[in-house]
């Protein structure tokens, strides 16, 4: 599997990288700008990412406006809805809005920072990226 990872605190990427490397190789970005070059560069060379976990607040583009630019990219590859990389946003903001406007903007999951171990294999076994018997 092959995952990007977009951060702007460097404990968080740590923990996410610290978790999420067994799964499968990791890139890293620290903004929403660099994610969405990075999704650009993968579809391009023709190696999509499986999986972003998106940090909402994040600096010089955010998470929500960054899923926003990720989505016309793939779209602009002749990627259906529903049939690019499965996103994950990440964030300390718990509130309807922000919640709301992630899944408008077609995230398929939503994980409330502290983020854990266990909340990160939750997601990964709901979203089919692993089975249960790897997750132990």
């Amino acid at each position: 599997m092959k995952i990007l990872i977009a951060e702007d605190d460097f404990v968080s990427r740590k923990v996410l990288l610290g978790h999420l490397a067994q799964y499968g190789n990791c890139d890293v970005a620290i903004d929403g700008l660099e994610a969405v070059e990075a999704i650009g560069i993968a579809l391009k060379a023709q190696t999509p990412y499986d999986l972003v976990f998106l940090d909402i607040m994040m600096p010089n583009m955010d998470g929500q406006e960054a899923l926003t630019h990720i989505r016309q990219i793939e779209l602009d590859h002749g990627i259906a809805t529903g049939d690019g990389a499965k996103v994950v946003m990440s964030t300390a903001l718990s509130d309807t809005h922000n919640v709301l406007k992630a899944f408008n903007g077609q995230c398929e999951a939503y994980i409330v920072k502290p983020v854990t171990r266990e909340k990160i294999l939750n997601q990964l076994i709901d979203l089919e990226l692993i089975s249960r018997d790897v997750a132990s």
